[in-house]
């Protein structure tokens, strides 16, 4: 007999819907009827995954398709509000495209919550938000997250190392070397932060100032000289590893 294909199939378009997911109708207009409507092709009885950042991800039938909007039924959960791994990424903003891929990364990769810090170096002084939440929700949709990372505004470093909570690890990519990162994530399991500086790094008083806080520890990311970028990424993936995430 022919194998019984897999329902919702994987090819299903999956969105971030605003509002709680629940059993029922649910209207979609706006740029995402576009998408399902006009780019997916979607055609009434086939199937779209949504999730809301609170209830998991649910499954939409579509029902009423029409120029500038549709209606999905929402008709069962598919998965429960994932756990998210108890990682801070704070990281210093750096040019447009370059920040949008940190973004969409730390989506990616698990991070809790986003914190953009404000340095001596940070060459950005107004950041979008918005566009920055945007590029995590595809991110998002694409990766299969059903929990969004928190994107908070962003803070000058002093005022961050003032407040930093007790409990939660500091670790600081720093340029001038420090323990390998994998060696000191392996030995500080429990909540975290990753702080990131901008291109050309912390100055020198500021270093001083992180590693003034008690929870801070100066970690290096090997031999070669990353771009901040990269350096975000390198980091994380490192926590998320030791966290055993991965």
């Amino acid at each position: 007999m022919p194998a019984t294909p897999a329902w919702p199939p994987q090819s299903a378009p999956r969105l971030f819907v605003d509002g709680p997911l629940e059993p029922g109708l649910r209207r979609i207009d706006g740029p995402q009827a576009h998408y399902l409507g006009s780019v997916m092709r979607l055609k009434p009885g086939e199937a779209v995954k949504l999730f809301d950042n609170a209830n998991g991800e649910w499954l939409g039938i579509a029902r009423d398709i029409g120029k500038r909007d549709l209606t999905l039924e929402i008709t069962e959960q598919l998965r429960s509000h994932e756990a998210v791994p108890d990682l801070w990424l704070c990281a210093a903003p750096i040019k447009k495209g370059r920040i949008d891929w940190v973004a969409e990364k730390a989506c990616e990769l698990g991070v809790a919550r986003l914190v953009p810090v404000l340095t001596r170096r940070t060459v950005i002084d107004r950041l979008n938000l918005d566009r920055l939440r945007s590029h995590m929700i595809e991110a998002a949709e694409q990766c299969g997250r059903t929990a969004l990372p928190e994107l908070v505004e962003p803070v000058k470093l002093p005022a961050l190392l003032r407040t930093w909570p007790e409990t939660r690890a500091l670790f600081f990519a720093d340029e001038t070397g420090g323990v390998p990162a994998l060696e000191a994530m392996r030995g500080h399991p429990g909540p975290a932060a990753i702080l990131v500086g901008p291109e050309g790094g912390f100055d020198a008083e500021e270093r001083e100032s992180i590693r003034a806080v008690p929870q801070a520890i100066g970690i290096a990311l090997g031999p070669r000289i990353l771009r901040a970028e990269t350096a975000a990424a390198a980091a994380v993936s490192l926590w998320m590893g030791a966290a055993g995430d991965w």
